[in-house]
């Protein structure tokens, strides 16, 4: 219980939830919360493990134990001071390690506001590069070991962004459907800032989906006043060099008056309220510095209000400055786009970090499909998958690796090199605790337990089971709620095999040369009905060679099609014309607008010609190709790219994208995805929210996508869907360009310290490779090829191995559905919650108005849902799952009218149907039985 938290005030908008626990505030002065915090990047400079023990201190000198240690103990002193704590990944560790009593003393500066969880994911996630399911995961793990931990007093009310380059619509449609009342960051383009410092517009109501009947979506947006360190001259950090307060009169340096009188200038706020944020990264090791200064401002200033002064300053948290502005009852600007791309400068755009890293954006993006996968099969298994016959397996594991991933210095490609490489170990380490439990699952839907591999190296033609056996079985799991067909590709050593499926039947394939790699690959179309891959199902494929030994012979064919790329690259040398910005982690800036182009023409070879499948591969450079397919049945070609190692003899960094160029007729205008849900218009050198003094051509128009982008006219759309997040532009009429890879030699001083140049596994720069499908469709209807598209590109089939073939009582075909869920629905989330419960999500996946046919409401029954689980009750939840949805009670704030007319929602039949409404996230707390 938390007695002390919540107090209902009567004013004129009725009753609104009010925070007992915070401190008086003077509505007839100008009240200034400070708000004692330190930012505690989970990985950056130093892994997440020498951050948390205070390792490696010759890099950073950052400990997080100790900052929480001096927290705690500083709380206790005084009842008056606040502290607020953002990061659960680092919180979990030290609290595991605590003693009972410290527990105890924690739970009570909880229990009474003193100390505060803000955020409480996992990480703080970066916005530009995440894909909003793994967002949702993180934020669900961190808010779940706070409501376990600390029950309703640890809930957080604000969501908490300050260090992220660049804000995603999706991202707050996110915090307001987890329940959060407000939202503040700290980063904002220079340009967009000194117009609303100006307009005193540094606060809004963020509506943050076109699709979601306001106020599902709408979320109060503040923009902190010093990014998030606090007002120069009062940083009392033992990092920091700013003079102490010294207030013994008696001595030569007092300084009491000067403090005071330079403390604030707080005009570009709207309401007697501000907010200062006391603290920086990794600060508060040493908390008694700060606490002690804090404490003599707070006196001294306050002191003044004897002699006529206005100014009030207390300790506070956000919960309590959000609060006073509720209670203000004001009008606040909309809000509508989003706050990409970000510059904190003229020539200095955060937009390099939307590719930087491609190979563990792409790493972070399969390893978010294989959770989903290990999480569905752990429920549909029973409990013998974490305790089976080939271990004890957990998806825990791959659960926190996941959650640190999301943070905004590793998804994002901004870490030192050292530290991406924790990140991916992480990963491994998640995925082999999965790959346990994995195994079990499949041996008990199976009723096999026969040995099975998993091969890891399947992009680069390397599969070591496939490769020596002339007989062996495939099984294939497909994570989506719908029927799928997907080409499978197997490096393999014969020249012809037949494969069949679980019924017996023949499947087409074929064994074709890969130009690249120079291997016999066998390719299994199954394009065919009879190898369509069911809905949350496992089927089994069997491959055998009648001619084990014998070498491959190439055929001569016949030119079908050829497709010719447009791979340019942007160069990067250390100084430019207009300023020493160059491009690094964060930063893109090339030197010129004119990228240059590899090469007009290919080398082009044909691999494959079948009745299933026309393949072309293309070499550009001995340093970048690609393979066009196109599938019989299938609407998209797929462009497999490979870059790299990126040439730098030349003393020049570079920059690789692939341009399309079409004769659509796109005005300027393109469309890219926010964090993989829905889209936003852009437009070429323009802000919908402010005149745009355009000063970098090209990296002023980057945008980031997370799995798709297009340009449309009348008549046609272009829908490139990608495999990971990367940066997109359409600087010419008719073209839309991607960013592949980056290599660049000079840091952009931005903190990281080190050029992004990847050394790849022979030193010489990292190899990328990559998947793009590209749709050419009318605009009415590219919605309905697009978006199956991109979540098949997330969820990605789980291929697993096994020597020979099944015994006979093996189980060949499962499917964890009773049957497909329609086009509109998407399952989300299926995860085991406690014993008797799992949770799910089911997701519309259409936005308001973008299909005709699906962007409509769509219903689920419950109980005719799953073929293994009987489902005995259902309890739905905010989207964070911490909170029941009835319990759900949010400020509600006024804003400026708005012309659009609102989208309507509509309501469940009954309690067992779940009704979906363009782009809604239903949330529930299954009761389960296993049949």
């Amino acid at each position: 219980p938390c007695p002390l938290l919540l107090l209902y005030l009567s004013t004129d908008n009725g009753l609104v939830e009010s925070l007992q626990s915070c401190p008086a505030t003077n509505p007839s002065m100008l009240n200034v919360h400070l708000v004692p915090h330190t930012h505690d990047d989970v990985g950056w400079l130093k892994t997440v493990d020498q951050y948390y023990y205070g390792d490696r201190n010759n890099i950073q000198h950052a400990g997080v134990q100790y900052i929480l240690d001096s927290v705690i103990d500083q709380l206790q002193k005084d009842p008056a001071r606040r502290f607020i704590y953002v990061e659960t990944a680092f919180f979990y560790r030290w609290w595991r390690q605590q003693s009972q009593s410290t527990q105890r003393i924690v739970a009570q500066l909880v229990n009474e506001g003193r100390l505060e969880f803000i955020n409480g994911g996992w990480c703080m996630s970066d916005e530009a590069t995440t894909h909003y399911s793994a967002v949702i995961d993180q934020m669900t793990l961190g808010l779940r070991f706070l409501n376990d931990t600390f029950g309703e007093c640890g809930r957080p009310r604000v969501a908490w962004h300050i260090d992220p380059f660049g804000h995603a619509r999706e991202h707050a449609s996110i915090f307001a459907q987890m329940g959060y009342d407000g939202f503040f960051f700290g980063r904002l383009d220079y340009q967009d800032k000194a117009r609303r410092m100006k307009t005193k517009e540094m606060e809004m109501l963020w509506r943050a989906s076109e699709s979601l009947t306001p106020p599902l979506a709408d979320l109060f947006t503040g923009v902190l006043p010093n990014g998030y360190n606090p007002p120069e001259g009062f940083c009392w950090d033992q990092s920091c060099d700013d003079a102490p307060i010294r207030d013994d009169p008696d001595l030569e340096d007092y300084n009491v008056d000067e403090i005071v009188q330079k403390f604030l200038n707080a005009a570009f706020y709207k309401t007697n309220h501000i907010i200062m944020t006391m603290g920086s990264d990794f600060q508060y090791e040493n908390a008694n510095l700060w606490y002690k200064n804090m404490d003599k401002l707070i006196k001294y200033v306050n002191a003044l209000q004897a002699k006529g002064s206005k100014v009030n300053v207390l300790y506070s948290t956000p919960s309590c400055y959000l609060q006073e502005l509720n209670l203000a009852n004001l009008t606040w600007p909309l809000k509508t786009d989003d706050f990409f791309p970000y510059a904190d400068d003229a020539h200095d755009f955060w937009t390099g970090y939307f590719t930087s890293r491609p190979a563990l954006k792409l790493y972070e993006r399969l390893s978010n499909s294989r959770l989903q996968t290990c999480n569905q099969l752990e429920v549909l298994g029973g409990p013998k998958s974490k305790s089976g016959p080939f271990g004890e397996g957990d998806s825990d594991t791959m659960k926190r690796a996941m959650g640190v991933a999301q943070h905004h210095d590793a998804v994002s490609g901004t870490e030192k090199q050292h530290v991406a490489y924790d990140y991916a170990r992480r990963l491994a380490t998640g995925w082999a605790h999965c790959e346990v439990l994995v195994r079990n699952s499949l041996a008990v839907l199976s009723g096999s337990e026969a040995p099975r591999v998993f091969c890891e190296n399947l992009n680069i033609s390397v599969c070591p089971l496939t490769e020596s056996s002339h007989k062996f079985s495939m099984n294939v799991y497909n994570p989506l709620g719908r029927t799928v067909s997907w080409p499978v590709r197997l490096p393999v050593n014969g020249s012809v095999y037949s494969v069949t499926d679980a019924n017996g039947r023949a499947v087409d394939s074929q064994v074709g040369n890969v130009f690249i790699s120079l291997k016999c690959t066998c390719y299994i179309y199954d394009m065919k009905s009879s190898c369509l891959l069911p809905l949350l199902s496992v089927r089994w494929f069997h491959c055998l060679s009648p001619h084990r030994n014998e070498s491959f012979q190439k055929n001569e064919v016949m030119c079908v099609f050829v497709l010719f790329g447009n791979y340019r690259y942007n160069a990067s040398a250390g100084n430019n014309k207009e300023s020493r910005q160059t491009s690094g982690a964060y930063i893109f800036r090339p030197n010129s607008s004119d990228p240059f182009v590899i090469n007009k023409t290919a080398e082009t070879q044909i691999v494959t010609v079948s009745s299933t499948v026309q393949e072309v591969t293309q070499r550009f450079s001995p340093w970048v190709s690609q393979v066009v397919r196109l599938y019989e049945g299938h609407r998209e070609l797929e462009l497999e790219w490979t870059v790299g190692p990126v040439p730098v003899a030349d003393g020049l960094g570079k920059e690789v994208i692939t341009r399309l160029d079409t004769d659509i007729k796109s005005s300027d205008y393109f469309y890219t995805d926010s964090n993989g849900r829905e889209v936003l218009e852009r437009r070429k050198d323009y802000r919908p929210t402010w005149e745009l003094k355009q000063t970098e051509p090209v990296a002023g128009n980057y945008y980031p996508i997370n799995s798709r982008a297009y340009i449309k006219d009348d008549k046609h759309q272009l829908t490139v869907v990608t495999d990971r997040s990367q940066g997109a532009s359409s600087l010419y009429n008719g073209s839309l360009e991607i960013m592949l890879h980056r290599r660049l030699l000079y840091d952009d001083f931005r903190g990281v310290g080190e050029p992004l140049s990847e050394p790849g596994e022979f030193s010489d720069g990292l190899v990328a490779r990559g998947r793009l499908l590209l749709t050419l469709s009318p605009p009415d209807t590219a919605a309905d090829v697009h978006r199956p598209l991109a979540q098949g590109m997330v969820l990605q089939p789980l291929l697993s191995f096994q020597d020979g073939t099944p015994s006979a009582n093996t189980k060949l075909e499962f499917s964890g559905l009773q049957t497909s869920l329609p086009p509109a629905v998407h399952l989300l989330t299926l995860s085991q919650w406690d014993k008797d419960t799992a949770l799910i999500r089911l997701e519309h996946q259409y936005q308001a108005k973008e299909s005709k046919t699906h962007s409509q409401p769509v219903t689920v029954n419950l109980q005719k849902l799953f073929s293994t689980l009987e489902v005995l009750g259902a309890s739905e939840m905010s989207l964070g799952a911490n909170q029941w949805k009835e319990d759900m009670n949010r400020l509600q704030w006024n804003t400026e009218k708005t012309s659009k007319p609102l989208p309507l929602s509509a309501k469940d039949p009954s309690p067992w149907e779940v009704t979906l409404n363009p782009m809604e996230i239903r949330t529930l707390l299954l009761r389960v039985r296993q049949l």
